[in-house]
């Protein structure tokens, strides 16, 4: 059981900290509080039986911020009046006004700008004109309106917070008379919290935008023909749904009519439209090209690809990057060492060195402003937040902050055969006639009794005559040969066709058939044998051909520095060093039960101590769950499989294993970036505060614009 509210006024990791501290002791875990910033959503895991919902309200609210309990069936924003939307803008604009017109009135009567800031200098002020004090004033409770009740119960809780850092350094400037100074700190801070909401707003869109995917109706075709427009959440499963040209598909199917290319970018990420024809799956959000479909659903709205790619995506913000998690506890430790500091910086140079006070008492103010870690902190979330995005985006689908980072550093792969390495359904490799027979003849024949069957080698053989052309002719006293083959007659002669054992059992079978037979086999291939009353008419081999990508996937794999590449399957020993030597696989191991799946992942493991399992059935679940990274092949693969992994492919193209990790380096790049830019201006401008060569002004445009910077830098990952 869990409980999941929605707060108003958590915008970055300050109010996650604050919120923390007042629920721990009613919940008692910190790992219960699953906190999304983006959302603004709380989720308390496990609440215990005597715990109720308005004692959390009511703790929060003491915080400051508010809350209530989250409806998903609720548009939230619409009941937003216009204050609450845009008070960051209004304040942030009215301090950066009232401070401009402060400084114009201070310059009018100090008969230029530059007086009048030279009056202002490293130290007490002298001469500031009330009116320009008073417009100085507005502006700064403008910049502080929203920072001054957060720093309140920041010092009565003996936690200092970025928001106190300010407070004061604003406070102490008016104190020593340093008004432009003061209002520009309360403006520059106020526009750097404003740059934070927008940057997480810009992340959040770019995750709801896949709400847009979902089409508001479906067109739903009744018992009677006729058709009836109803909410996609109102269909249910196994109903028969229309889809026009160029309309959206609203729900997860088998197309059972209809043939059109679709466009699935939305939930595969493939930039090419794919020829959908009958049986083929659709997906919801996915859309249609110039073709009408009519398509059986397959899953309720609330289960389909679309609906579970936005709600893992939308959970994924709770499951926090080892990045992450090292910030907020340096933060931790930072805040409060500034402040001691600070504090020292103010005192012993004036009391034990003979330092001027005013001197010293403004150096403090600007270290306080400086080392403010607020650049350090949203640094990392908002770089994690846009890699998540992006690669949502290009189909792959990471399903926690924890995750993007592990993709960089793996040196060892293990790979399921069927579905992940091949296409996961058998195609026929080769027709080879015998007897007098030619290609055309020995497949019209095969395939005009695999018309009765629905076995995976029958449907492959009837595709490849329906694929080259050819008419099938009726068969008369079809029989199935169960286990072994089947038998009919065709235009009054009677043909049959199985397996090696069927061959045997018939006596038809020479040496040279045998020895075929054998050669076929041993190269991994399953052979359809076909016959009449007299001989062999000849073979089909079939297999489960290897991906048109993996071969180059793989290379590229190797390129990206990753050591050792593992095949693991089921099948038999012959087929598996078949797809193995083609992939350019290191490492095979077949006829595999699930649990030898795991030992061969679990000695990966020991030896790289990082390696990833891709798969996509359910025998694959176990060893996916027990890899460091679990990958799924998301469009074919099974339920069970995507809801272990912690990736998925959404477009099953092995293609994206090596963006997946290039992608991943990147972000661990941007975010050392940015944790080492923070630092640096933070370290240079703390010397330079030092030898009295900084002033506040200075101290809060960098720090703005480290934040800024950092900003920007992470939400470069939005455009790959």
């Amino acid at each position: 059981m869990s409980l999941t509210l929605r707060i108003k006024g958590m915008d970055c990791a300050e109010e996650v900290a604050v919120l923390k501290r007042k629920l721990l002791p009613i919940v008692g875990d910190d790992e219960l509080l699953q906190f999304d910033v983006l959302n603004g959503k709380l989720t308390v895991d496990g609440v215990v039986a005597h715990l109720r919902p308005n004692d959390l309200i009511a703790a929060i609210e003491r915080t400051g911020m508010h809350a209530e309990i989250w409806k998903d069936d609720t548009e939230h924003d619409d009941d937003i009046d216009f204050w609450s939307r845009n008070k960051r803008i209004v304040l942030t604009t009215l301090s950066g006004f009232f401070g401009v017109f402060g400084l114009l009135s201070h310059a009018l009567q100090a008969e230029g700008v530059v007086d009048a800031l030279s009056s202002e200098g490293m130290g007490i002020a002298h001469g500031v004109p009330v009116l320009s004090r008073t417009l100085y004033s507005i502006g700064i409770l403008a910049g502080l309106w929203l920072v001054a009740p957060k720093a309140w119960r920041s010092a009565l809780s003996l936690r200092p917070d970025m928001n106190l850092l300010m407070t004061i350094a604003v406070v102490g400037a008016v104190a020593i008379g340093e008004w432009f100074e003061g209002a520009t700190v309360a403006f520059l801070f106020s526009l750097s919290l404003l740059l934070e909401s927008w940057s997480v707003a810009r992340a959040r869109r770019a995750i709801a935008a896949l709400m847009d995917f979902t089409p508001p109706m479906a067109r739903l075709r009744q018992g009677n023909g006729e058709m009836r427009e109803v909410s996609p959440e109102d269909v249910p499963v196994g109903s028969i749904v229309v889809v026009r040209p160029g309309e959206k598909i609203p729900l997860d199917g088998v197309i059972l009519k209809g043939r059109s290319t679709v466009n699935q970018a939305p939930i595969t990420g493939e930039s090419v439209p794919v020829t959908k024809v009958t049986d083929d799956e659709v997906f919801a959000g996915t859309i249609n090209g110039d073709g009408t479909l009519e398509f059986e659903s397959t899953k309720p709205a609330g289960n389909t690809t679309l609906a579970r790619i936005i709600k893992l995506v939308g959970d994924a913000r709770s499951r926090r990057a080892p990045s992450e998690k090292w910030v907020e506890k340096f933060a931790r430790v930072y805040t409060p060492v500034v402040l001691v500091t600070a504090m020292s910086v103010l005192f012993i140079p004036p009391l034990l060195l003979g330092g001027q006070w005013s001197d010293w008492i403004y150096r403090s103010l600007v270290l306080l402003v400086i080392a403010c870690p607020c650049a350090l902190v949203i640094s990392t979330p908002v770089s994690v937040v846009a890699s998540l995005a992006a690669a949502a985006r290009n189909g792959v689908l990471i399903k926690g902050g924890i995750f993007v980072e592990i993709p960089a550093g793996l040196k060892a792969i293990a790979m399921d055969k069927t579905g992940t390495l091949t296409v996961g359904q058998p195609q026929v490799v080769d027709v080879v006639p015998m007897s007098g027979h030619d290609e055309c003849e020995l497949l019209t024949r095969a395939g005009a009794l695999e018309t009765h069957s629905n076995h995976p080698l029958a449907r492959a053989i009837v595709a490849e005559a329906n694929e080259r052309g050819l008419s099938l002719p009726s068969v008369e006293e079809f029989e199935i040969v169960q286990g072994k083959g089947a038998k009919g007659t065709i235009e009054g002669k009677l043909f049959w066709l199985g397996s090696h054992r069927y061959l045997e059992e018939r006596r038809q079978e020479s040496a040279d058939v045998h020895e075929q037979l054998e050669r076929m086999q041993e190269a991994g291939r399953t052979v359809v044998v076909v016959g009449n009353d007299q001989h062999v008419c000849g073979f089909i081999t079939l297999s489960d051909t290897i991906r048109a990508e993996t071969p180059s996937a793989l290379t590229k794999l190797r390129n990206s520095g990753i050591e050792h590449l593992v095949m693991l399957t089921g099948d038999n020993e012959g087929t598996a060093k078949s797809i193995a030597q083609q992939a350019g696989i290191d490492e095979v191991h077949a006829e595999l039960l699930p649990e030898d799946k795991v030992a061969v992942v679990e000695s990966l493991v020991d030896k790289y101590g990082q390696a990833a399992m891709v798969g996509d059935g359910v025998n694959d679940a176990p060893a996916l769950a027990r890899a460091t990274l679990g990958i799924a092949m998301g469009a074919a693969g099974s339920d069970a499989a995507i809801e272990t992994a912690d990736i998925a492919l959404m477009s099953d193209d092995l293609s994206r294993l090596p963006w997946l990790i290039h992608h991943s380096r990147q972000t661990v790049a941007v975010i050392r970036q940015n944790i080492a830019f923070s630092l640096a201006v933070k370290t240079l401008f703390v010397v330079l505060t030092f030898a009295g060569f900084a002033s506040l002004w200075a101290a809060i445009a960098a720090d703005m614009g480290t934040s800024l910077l950092v900003i920007f830098n992470g939400l470069r990952l939005l455009r790959r």
